[in-house]
């Protein structure tokens, strides 16, 4: 049976609740100023116990820390580059602020305030991040028993200001290959294959088939901190990519005298490293084409993905190709990432209407030549 029993202190009376958890050991919680708030909680006790919703108090004095520190090593589903980038969100905006804090003495309006904290000094990528990670640690908290629901959810969270695209012309794509040499063909491939770095610079020979003008993209190469790590392509699948015949000599000439299990780039036996953002040689490639052209715009490797996307939009492609070529996991994907590529498809879209509308009256004007258009 529950019971409420007052009893005196230095501060005045206060109330103690006495009652049995579901498994029948007895517990308290004391420290109620008024009988009513007492009545109330042993109340709220009894229908969460009959709901099959309790949840223990000792449950739910786990700090974020430990949570934090379980839920960091089940995330091994994660990619190389994500799951570092993951750590060290956690390790440096998240620890430090929640990882002492009981999980369940988090209110909503702390996480708002840490939020817009975070916010006056870091990207929307990163606040993003923080916050996803305190939430699912919520969440597995709520999964465990230890809280019956979520403070992180219904947060006010930075927009994301993505930076605008740049798209190359071809005569700028080879430009920039003329000026990265010896790095030319990687930038060719790049611009009209759509190849993410990683991938490209994971190609072996064996990828290659030169007959059907074909690349194998199987695995993924990326740098996580002073180590490239080799994995599967961003989307988990392999797909085959075909590149223009202007590329063959240029690709068979990097393949020339190498192994089948030899990269393509390269010395053949280490992957390239990502070219520094503002000293490597991309960067300098770039810098050279801007002295030729001050129009040459200021543009990173992944930019030339984008370049592939408008080249192949502009020669005519469809959308299902394209996202087969990108790698990306849905058409829906494509047409979300390249929506502005399409603005002008309006203007046609119009146009051909006007025509359709036209051909259909001059239809019906030879039937009835007493109508007017």
């Amino acid at each position: 049976m529950a019971t409420i029993t007052a009893y005196e202190t230095a501060a005045g009376r206060r109330y103690r609740v006495r009652y049995r958890k579901p498994d029948g050991s007895q517990t308290d919680k004391r420290g109620f100023r008024r009988k009513a708030d007492a009545v109330q909680f042993l109340a709220a006790i009894t229908v969460s116990k009959s709901r099959g919703e309790y949840i223990d108090p000792v449950d739910s004095r786990i700090t974020i820390g430990e949570l934090g520190a379980d839920w960091i090593s089940t995330q091994t589903h994660l990619k190389p580059s994500t799951a570092r980038s993951v750590e060290s969100t956690w390790r440096v905006q998240v620890e430090p602020v929640w990882g002492g804090r009981g999980v369940a003495e988090i209110r909503h309006s702390e996480i708002q305030q840490w939020v817009d904290e975070v916010a006056q000094t870091h990207s929307s990528t990163t606040v993003k991040r923080a916050h996803g990670i305190l939430s699912a640690i919520f969440q597995r908290a709520i999964r465990d028993r230890r809280i019956s629901s979520n403070p992180a959810q219904s947060m006010n969270l930075p927009r994301r200001n993505p930076r605008q695209r740049v798209y190359l012309s071809g005569a700028q794509v080879r430009m920039l290959a003329e000026q990265a040499h010896p790095h030319g063909t990687l930038v060719f491939v790049l611009a009209y294959t759509g190849l993410r770095w990683g991938e490209a610079t994971a190609l072996r020979v064996r990828d290659i088939d030169l007959e059907r003008r074909r690349l194998t993209v199987a695995v993924n190469a990326v740098n996580v901190g002073s180590a490239i790590v080799v994995g599967t392509p961003k989307t988990h699948r392999a797909r085959s990519v075909p590149y223009p015949a202007f590329l063959s000599s240029a690709i068979a000439e990097q393949c020339a005298g190498k192994p089948e299990d030899q990269l393509v780039f390269g010395d053949g036996k280490t992957h390239l490293r990502r070219a520094h953002s503002e000293h490597g040689w991309f960067a300098r490639a770039v810098i050279r084409c801007q002295k030729l052209d001050p129009t040459f715009p200021r543009i990173t490797p992944h930019d030339l993905r984008h370049t592939t996307a408008s080249l192949a939009i502009s020669a005519g492609a469809n959308v299902k190709a394209i996202q087969r070529m990108l790698g990306h996991a849905s058409a829906t994907m494509t047409l979300d990432t390249y929506a502005d590529l399409f603005e002008d498809d309006l203007e046609t879209v119009a146009t051909k209407l006007d025509q359709a509308a036209r051909a259909d009256h001059v239809d019906r004007l030879d039937t009835n030549s007493q109508k007017k258009f």
